[in-house]
């Protein structure tokens, strides 16, 4: 953790708020989280979920193969052998470069988020080689965490079939990963929600919507998730790389109107989208399909198992303790206007029972770029919480506030999140450097490195959303 004690007198604060941010992280730790949700009674995996309990019987198959995608995926994957050992066949997963783990069987692939490259492409055909000729003798555990959209890419490849006037035509097309990158770069860019670039994703992939679990199939498929969407959605996991999908090839072109993306993006991934609303492509797999018998998925960590241990650590600090929600969602910047007038009513209404509080929130927020700056979702709300104490800093005293990623990186940055207080205002004016600015170039993280005032975790090894604390009093 960083010490604060060189910058600042109220150092303890800012301790605190790294301690209860901490807490959250590793309640959440893949590798944990493993081992308190499966285990081997003789030939009998019992998996727990979050809400329900299922035994396995490996006498039932010819051979066990993991593969997996994510952030956490690694730490996941070295529980996972630790648990099975050398019931385990082969195995093959995919993870962001430096998030590796020290693995005996299961084979690792590092590659690239949030942009994906020829890695993310090269593990997805491995994969999806090692699970297309599997059968109903066949176990796959799937080990899927945040991040696994970028990190498992497989852009479409195919032939699309239709008829003219006088004749059916056949047409070869296939997205190169340049294509998928510049689709991803737009789409990241333009404020898109997580769903929506995840339904474009859904629609120009040969793996996601529930299409991997179809190249399973008939394999009996165990999916250990480690959510990192606000609410928990399978779909919305890794683009939904094992569950049906709800969204359709009109919606994706849809959205890709909505963002003014829809003569911006490259030729052949707009032909996937329209060969899919004519129907001749088809659509990702649907809620009732067959392969959907054969499939398990079990979420095992989310964002709120997070902010319960966070909440737990701030009552042992001496915080009278709330979870607001882990619903959060929005604009950063908006969001963090929000989050200033709960502190200044807490601190000037006294809207709870007593001081000190800590108000704790999660989810996952966007940022529309339009400058060319450095930063993240979690650093441009809290420069935004920080332009609201700029403008009444009467309101403000005895607030803090920390937002940060818990996979300890925010954006494309080496710092989870940052820190907002009357002390960094007052930093900021002392080195002449001026919030607004810093806000409308996107440029939060220069901001906050050149006072002090980022926080950096390092790569945590999971993945479930963002934590926003509150202190007042």
């Amino acid at each position: 953790m960083k010490d604060f004690k060189n910058i600042t007198s109220n150092s303890r604060i800012y301790e605190h708020l790294q301690e209860i941010f901490m807490r959250g992280v590793e309640r959440v730790k893949p590798y944990n989280i493993i081992k308190n949700s499966i285990r081997l009674d003789g030939n009998i995996l019992i998996i727990k979920g979050n809400k329900n309990t299922r035994r396995f019987n490996l006498e039932e198959f010819q051979s066990v193969i993991v593969i997996g995608t994510g952030k956490a995926t690694a730490s996941m994957a070295k529980a996972v052998e630790e648990i099975l050992g050398g019931k385990i066949s082969e195995g093959l997963i995919s993870v962001k470069y430096g998030y590796t783990e020290d693995l005996g069987i299961i084979k690792q692939i590092e590659a690239g988020h949030p942009i994906p490259d020829n890695n993310s492409l090269q593990a997805a055909k491995q994969i999806f080689n090692i699970i297309k000729n599997a059968n109903e003798k066949t176990l796959i555990i799937n080990l899927i965490s945040g991040g696994g959209s970028a990190l498992l890419s497989y852009p479409f490849e195919g032939t699309i079939v239709g008829r003219t006037d006088r004749k059916t035509e056949s047409i070869k097309i296939a997205i190169t990963l340049e294509e998928l990158q510049k689709t991803t770069e737009f789409l990241l860019e333009s404020g898109a929600t997580i769903d929506e670039i995840n339904c474009i994703r859904k629609h120009i992939s040969m793996i996601k919507g529930g299409r991997l679990a179809r190249v399973a199939y008939p394999a009996l498929q165990i999916n250990l998730i480690l959510s990192d969407v606000v609410g928990d959605r399978l779909d919305s996991i890794a683009s939904g790389l094992t569950a049906w999908d709800t969204t359709t090839y009109i919606d994706a072109y849809n959205i890709l109107v909505k963002y003014n993306l829809s003569d911006r993006i490259p030729e052949n991934v707009l032909k996937v989208i329209k060969a899919g609303i004519e129907g001749k492509i088809e659509e990702t797999v649907k809620k009732g399909d067959i392969i959907f018998s054969r499939v398990n998925n079990f979420i095992i960590g989310s964002n709120y198992d997070a902010l319960l241990a966070a909440k737990k650590r701030a009552t042992e600090l001496g915080y009278n303790s709330i979870i607001l929600t882990s619903r959060v969602t929005g604009e950063s910047k908006e969001i963090a206007k929000f989050y200033s007038a709960i502190a200044v009513d807490l601190a000037n209404r006294k809207t709870v029972s007593h001081l000190p509080a800590c108000i704790i929130s999660g989810g996952e927020t966007t940022v529309t770029i339009k400058g060319n700056g450095k930063g993240g979702r979690n650093q441009e709300m809290v420069l935004s919480f920080l332009i609201t104490i700029l403008k009444a800093p009467e309101d403000f005293e005895n607030v803090y506030f920390l937002a940060a990623s818990t996979d300890g990186g925010d954006g494309p940055t080496d710092a989870a999140g940052a820190f907002a207080s009357l002390e960094v205002l007052e930093a900021s004016k002392n080195l002449g450097l001026n919030p607004e600015e810093y806000l409308e170039k996107n440029d939060s993280y220069n901001f906050f490195n050149k006072l002090g005032f980022l926080f950096k975790t390092g790569p945590t090894n999971t993945n479930v959303c963002d934590i926003h604390i509150i202190i007042v009093g």
